[in-house]
């Protein structure tokens, strides 16, 4: 049977070590966390997630949800009651305002319990995740009254929240959009249409279910620009705000899927169902978009949780299984053959998942920080610095943790060899849960493109020029210290391969667009490899530093974290050069054959 250990200590020493969060203490919800807080916070995570959430995530797989005759749909056995558990808890709430019934603490911390939570149970965290998503375009778009009538209720998880974008012939290009909003004169409108692959989109868990949908009002624009976005509940409100007569919106089905099975994902038919405009007519996508941005953050996470529950399950297989002998000699002389951690090649898997997952998850909190700090502080520059590297950093976490999530769960699931094939050991689920993940919230290729064909240039590049003399001045502030030479030299030499790269797709994409599409993806790996790099060149600094002054309680942990950067160095990040050649093959060849020839 799987294991799953919340890794609390791993992520103080990103909170409170390398980031140094308490330096933070000018920012609203800031104030009071202080470590003996921040480790109390993530001791009771880490409790439900273990002892709640995941005992029942293997469960979830097998069961499935059912969706019933009269459209209803019923969740896997155990998912109501772990539900409530989380959302009494206020866990919900963590990182929303207090105003609605939220505790106001930091985005940071609410994404280092969310890593715990779906590292147990991804399918039934999806649930609370699209509600985050809601609340927070609600919250930037909605009007008062809207926050109003829907905020506390879904901050408190009594109801929860889905985004509805995609339909049946209309993926990533929302400028095929169908489903048509009618004005109903008094303020609210008549949605029809149908909507597929909506996460969370039916189930009973909640009182209501508040569905956040994209509609073209009558007479709107084509394309993406004549596209609204509408509140439109399960149940309608009364006077009194509480949920009422059933809403003209319904499950026609549950999709069949590869994975994430106790996860609700389902198509979802509206009949004239009443919706409420969120903002302004036809700027729909910009309200979605603060749904989106937090929702590829929210999934980058979970490329790293599941990687994260995988290499656990790994690790520990490999410390098991006795199979053949060590190269170098007998290492367990008395027994009939050495556990395979012995062999080298499974090491070299082990510690590039553990190397991905440690460096991943801080660069998740690294990136989470830049937004409290563009969302909190008073600084005008403070908040545009943060969020200019948080819009850089959004498609490169999304893509590059959720590929290696995927990558990784094979990984690990080789580790365990045929046992890996069989569903009891559960190596199958986190292959088949974390494939999603590459896909939803704008599949890995779009967030690639997303990176070079926009957000490289936005504000005339300051974003990543920024980034570029921020990773620059911290290897010539640190070039001297022989201790992090090591780590420095390689990520120099990262960082230029990077910048050659960016340099030349502005001097070959203007001209020739499709340079730009050939090269996006290595570009987005290589350009996450460089900012893992960094991650690992801080931890790094930080462990050596914490080591020289005399640290005894962490010693071996924070020596174990210099071994494990050093293998990143050596055997990860030279992969940037790989990266930089692809891209600058260009796209002649990729786009030669014809069509027919595919």
């Amino acid at each position: 049977m799987p294991i799953y250990k919340a890794p609390v200590d791993d992520t103080l020493f990103i909170l409170n070590d390398v980031l140094g969060i308490e330096r933070y203490h000018n920012l609203p919800g800031f104030a009071d966390v202080t470590p003996d807080m921040t480790a109390a916070i993530l001791g009771e995570a880490a409790k439900l997630a273990e002892e709640v959430l995941f005992p029942i995530n293997l469960s979830g797989d097998q069961e499935g949800c059912r969706r019933h005759e009269d459209g209803s749909v019923t969740v896997p056995g155990g998912f109501k009651e772990a539900y409530d558990l989380y959302r009494q808890a206020g866990w919900l709430g963590l990182a929303a305002p207090e105003e609605f019934g939220g505790q106001g603490l930091p985005y940071t911390l609410h994404t280092a319990v969310g890593e715990f939570m779906s590292a147990a149970n991804m399918s039934l965290m999806m649930y609370p995740g699209l509600t985050q998503g809601a609340i927070a375009a609600i919250l930037v778009h909605g009007s008062e009254e809207q926050k109003r009538a829907y905020l506390p209720k879904m901050v408190d998880g009594t109801w929860t929240g889905t985004m509805n974008l995609t339909e049946p012939h209309c993926g990533t290009d929302l400028g095929l959009l169908r489903t048509r909003a009618v004005p109903n004169g008094d303020g609210s409108y008549r949605i029809s249409g149908q909507k597929i692959f909506i996460s969370a989109g039916e189930h009973d868990m909640a009182e209501n279910i508040v569905h956040l949908v994209l509609a073209r009002i009558e007479g709107a624009p084509d394309g993406v620009k004549g596209i609204s976005l509408f509140i439109v509940p399960k149940f309608r409100l009364d006077a009194g705000g509480e949920p009422s007569e059933r809403n003209g919106v319904s499950c026609g089905a549950i999709e069949h899927k590869m994975g994430i099975h106790g996860n609700a994902t389902c198509v979802m038919n509206y009949d004239e169902a009443t919706g409420y405009l969120i903002g302004t007519e036809n700027k729909g996508l910009s309200a979605m978009f603060v749904m989106m941005n937090e929702a590829r953050l929210a999934v980058g996470m979970q490329g790293l949780s599941i990687a994260e529950v995988a290499y656990q399950n790994a690790a520990n297989y490999a410390r098991d299984r006795i199979q053949g002998r060590s190269l170098s000699g007998p290492k367990s002389p008395d027994k009939k053959a050495d556990p395979i951690i012995v062999h080298p090649d499974i090491r070299r898997a082990l510690l590039t998942i553990k190397a991905f997952n440690e460096g991943g998850r801080a660069f998740t909190l690294w990136t989470a920080l830049k937004s409290d700090i563009a969302h909190r502080s008073e600084s005008e520059e403070e908040r545009q610095t943060a969020d200019d590297i948080l819009s850089l950093m959004t498609p490169i976490l999304k893509g590059v943790l959720t590929d290696k999530g995927f990558d990784h769960a094979v990984m690990a699931q080789q580790v365990f060899g045929g046992h890996g094939y069989i569903e009891e050991h559960g190596m199958s689920q986190y292959v088949r849960d974390a494939r999603i993940a590459m896909i939803y919230e704008g599949a890995n290729g779009i967030q690639a493109l997303d990176l070079v064909g926009r957000k490289l240039a936005l504000n005339g590049g300051r974003a990543v020029m920024a980034l570029f003399k921020e990773i620059g001045d911290f290897c010539e502030e640190n070039r001297n210290d022989e201790k992090l030479s090591a780590y420095t030299k390689a990520l120099k030499k990262g960082l230029n391969d990077l910048q050659s790269a960016t340099m030349w797709f502005m001097q070959n994409a203007m001209a020739k667009p499709d340079n730009a599409g050939a090269g996006s993806t290595d570009y987005m790996h290589l350009f996450g490899l460089v900012v893992l790099g960094y991650m690992w060149a801080k931890m790094a600094k930080t462990a050596e530093e914490t080591l020289a002054a005399g640290e005894t309680r962490r010693a071996d942990y924070l020596k174990n974290k210099l071994i494990t950067a050093k293998f990143f160095m050596e055997r990860i990040l030279p992969e940037t050069a790989l990266r930089k050649a692809r891209i600058e093959t260009g796209a002649d060849t990729m786009m030669a054959l014809d069509a027919a020839a595919f």
